[in-house]
């Protein structure tokens, strides 16, 4: 039996449809058929190779959800407990964190673990089913399975996608909590993410800065209670309407998400004088920017944060949140379409011209 898979084959190539073995399972493997998997921005960037040593060919997909088809042996989940063919599952995307390194034993900083490996990112075509853009994904042992929380469908967990942990990473960096003045720079789905949970931390006000107006649309109905369009202000303008809705100060807590690097001297300018800066979006190495040090740093106490991916915890956490607040936001908004494996050209070309908000593949459908 074959097993039908997404490939980039080389950046700048479209994606291609090819046919691969089904696996045999090695003890305590799994494996996974797809009910969905995202399509975000880490996958535009992959089709044009902008991530450094992506092994191509490549089946892209990293957060997926789907229901266990077979195991070899006894498998667990990340608590030990057993699971078996047919529980509904996703996985964390991360593997191979060696948790014996420095960085992972003394800097306590698993995201920053030399031997991390990511499905659907740098793991290649040749080394198997290990993207989720595939009717079936191959779960190695040591994957770390989570079964979804009681009350949360695999519709609303592929809605939170990889933004949602991402962002919950964001805001907890920058500690958001009761009373807070948040700005979000973007309206992607992280921006999206971190406005919603923002709002959920307690903040006493949520700003997004973003466009096309689809997205800000959506920022408000995820909590926001400002929003402003890059397409038709200034940075002036941003700077003159936030100081003008937090006192004249700034934003208590700013949280990049833009992904572009002019974001941050405005986004270090719409934070407050002693306020906390989290830069989230800045994944791929999209060229430098100019900034003043005395200014932009020293003389505004500024607390400049920064995120370098996710481990277990933030799925963990952010899942759990979902299934709790799932009926207090309209989180399945964010997906503007579902895909078919073969559209998955049609799906990259949305999310990247931003008419797409959130793309999902349905590579069983």
């Amino acid at each position: 039996m074959s097993i039908r898979a997404a490939v980039i084959p080389t950046p700048d190539q479209p994606v291609e449809i090819r046919q691969f073995p089904e696996p045999g399972l090695e003890p305590g493997a799994a494996l996974m058929r797809v009910e969905y998997s995202e399509v975000c921005g880490t996958d535009v960037h992959l089709l044009h190779g902008q991530l450094p040593g992506a092994p191509y060919p490549l089946i892209p997909g990293h957060i997926n959800v789907g229901v266990l088809d077979a195991v070899n042996g006894p498998v667990a989940d990340a608590f030990g407990d057993p699971v078996s063919p047919g529980d509904l599952v996703t996985f964390l995307d991360v593997h191979e964190t060696c948790n014996n390194c420095w960085f992972c034993l003394v800097a306590k900083a698993t995201t920053r673990c030399p031997h991390r490996r990511v499905y659907g990112i740098t793991y290649g075509a040749d080394e198997g089913l290990l993207g989720g853009w595939s009717e079936k994904v191959y779960l190695k042992p040591g994957v770390k399975i989570m079964r979804l929380p009681d009350g949360l469908s695999p519709e609303l967990a592929i809605a939170g996608g990889c933004a949602l942990p991402t962002a919950f990473h964001g805001v907890q960096r920058g500690q958001v909590g009761l009373g807070d003045h948040v700005v979000v720079q973007g309206s992607g789905p992280v921006g999206l993410m971190a406005c919603a949970l923002s709002r959920l931390s307690g903040a006493q006000q949520v700003i997004v800065i973003g466009a096309p107006q689809l997205r800000l649309d959506i920022a408000r109905k995820l909590g926001a209670d400002h929003v402003l369009s890059i397409e038709e202000t200034t940075t002036q303008e941003r700077l003159e309407a936030v100081r003008g809705l937090t006192g004249g100060r700034g934003a208590d807590v700013t949280i990049e998400a833009t992904g572009n690097p002019n974001a941050i001297p405005e986004g270090m300018q719409l934070t407050r004088d002693a306020g906390v800066y989290v830069v989230v979006g800045q994944y791929t190495d999209a060229g430098p920017v100019e900034l003043n040090p005395h200014h932009d740093l020293n003389r505004k106490h500024l607390d400049v944060r920064a995120t370098w991916g996710i481990d277990f915890s933030h799925m963990y956490k952010s899942l759990h949140t979902l299934a709790r607040f799932r009926d207090a936001l309209p989180w399945a908004e964010v997906i503007s379409r579902f895909f078919a494996l073969e559209e998955a050209n049609e799906a990259l070309v949305g999310v990247e011209s931003g008419r797409v908000v959130k793309a999902v593949l349905c590579p069983n459908r």
